[in-house]
């Protein structure tokens, strides 16, 4: 039997080194910097390697990318070094797993949740992406992927298979992570939006706040599930 992966708190779409420190100072377990253009929380490489320079050897440093070819993903690999990447786009299974193969590293591959059918691509990207991250489907006409700052209905995984680990993202919040992480049991968590005082502008207090309610949430979920 494969060890239990361990629980995981992100902090995703971070683009100044105060706020990155902030999360390095709370206990992030990983921290994003994003790569999409349209997003408010967009870093240029140059920014983004002096990010990582910071946070490299303190936390887990995630590449969000949307929708790269394996050539551009590899690029960005030998320039920032990233240690894993996030695929936040229409990625299907097979070119996961290219990228994943091309790049040289763990994948963590996100899928939009509105519906109960939706829950039936985990299934597909079971040996293509390392690790699959659970997050509310964007509105139709948003200029980026993401949850929006919106919470899908976490009622709908009690139907996903109790054996598949998922990361959770998607409205999460300090005051919600706790509920959020009791109800759904995942494996990890990632917020971006619900950490800001204004879209794209992290804020260090709620950080810490997010960070520690998760943290005591998972552990009382562990603890119950040993009792």
């Amino acid at each position: 039997m494969n060890a239990p992966v361990p629980f995981a708190i992100k902090i995703c779409g971070l683009s100044t080194p105060e706020t990155l420190e902030a999360a390095l100072g709370a206990g992030a377990d990983m921290i994003g910097l994003n790569f999409h253009p349209k997003s408010p929380r967009f870093v240029t490489l140059e920014r983004a390697r002096e990010l990582a320079a910071m946070a490299r050897g303190r936390t887990a440093i995630v590449a969000l990318i949307v929708d790269w070819d394996g050539r551009r993903a590899a690029e960005l690999v030998e320039a920032l070094k990233p240690d894993w990447l996030q695929l936040h786009g229409s990625e299907t299974p097979d070119e996961t797993a290219a990228l994943r193969r091309v790049a040289g590293r763990p994948v963590m591959k996100a899928l939009g949740i509105a519906g109960a059918e939706d829950l039936g691509a985990v299934a597909a990207y079971r040996g293509a992406a390392d690790r699959i991250l659970l997050d509310a489907k964007p509105p139709k006409d948003a200029a980026f992927p993401g949850g929006h700052g919106r919470p899908f209905d976490w009622s709908l995984l009690a139907g996903l298979d109790p054996a598949q680990p998922f990361m959770l993202s998607g409205g999460l919040d300090p005051a919600n992570v706790a509920q959020a992480i009791g109800l759904t049991r995942p494996a990890g968590v990632d917020v971006s939006s619900g950490v800001e005082s204004a879209p794209g502008v992290k804020d260090p207090a709620r950080i810490a706040e997010f960070i520690a309610a998760a943290r005591k949430a998972a552990a009382a979920v562990q603890e119950g599930s040993q009792a």
